[in-house]
């Protein structure tokens, strides 16, 4: 009788693949630990090498749920705002991107109102451009870079982008006053952030029109585009 590595022609069924300690379980095995170790080297060049204007740390003991902050560069609407996102690792890493979101609201026609990011290196082919290559650092100084230099040509936000392309001032206020109100790098801006956001979607104050151009029910399908998926 064949043993478990067969010789025999159509024996390929003698392997032992899905008995303990069998080939699948020492390859997820594997797999997860040069996931685990590429997570810590990725951090530690966070810690010791950050990109400028950017932060990320572990949160609590899970190495796959991360924490960033962007500060808002100058000559922009966002300057001197202080960005919280959220950065969590998928199983599949670096095979999959990571999927980043902003915690504080941000006024940018390509970042919805639950601050999920327009952003093709945050997405895998053939609709985006991420690779293995790539890395958090990477993904961080990219939303960096669009903040800087939004795309209204492919939006979450319609009407954030018909604005910024028709009525540049009108943004850059807009934009500036968000920035103050959520971003401020006072200890109370930042602790009440999230109440204030909540209070503002259920309140919707009448003489404010920019909450409506954040709310979701505002944006076509058909603007949403490439990024509807994120």
């Amino acid at each position: 009788m064949p043993g478990p590595f067969c010789s025999k022609r159509g024996a390929r069924s003698c392997l032992p693949l899905s008995s303990a300690g069998g080939f699948p379980g020492r390859a997820l095995e594997t797999g997860a630990m040069q996931r685990a170790s590429r997570l810590k080297r990725e951090l530690h060049l966070l810690t010791t090498e950050p990109p400028p204007g950017i932060t990320c740390w572990q949160n609590g003991s899970r190495i796959d749920e991360l924490k960033a902050q962007i500060l808002g560069s100058a000559n922009t609407p966002y300057e001197k705002g202080i960005f919280d996102l959220e950065v969590v690792v998928p199983e599949r890493y670096p095979f999959e991107p990571p999927k980043m979101r902003f915690l504080t609201p941000i006024y940018h026609p390509n970042i919805d109102s639950a601050g999920r990011i327009c952003l093709d290196v945050l997405r895998l082919p053939p609709k985006g451009v991420w690779r293995p290559s790539l890395n958090i650092a990477t993904l961080l100084t990219s939303i960096q870079m669009l903040m800087n230099e939004p795309n209204p040509d492919d939006p979450l936000m319609a009407d954030i982008s018909s604005e910024y392309k028709y009525n540049k001032q009108e943004f850059l206020r807009n934009a500036r006053q968000w920035t103050e109100k959520y971003a401020s790098q006072t200890t109370v801006a930042l602790e009440t952030a999230g109440k204030e956001n909540d209070q503002r979607e259920a309140n919707q104050p009448k003489d404010s029109n920019i909450s409506q151009k954040r709310k979701g029910s505002n944006i076509s399908e058909s603007s949403k585009k490439v990024c509807s998926g994120t």
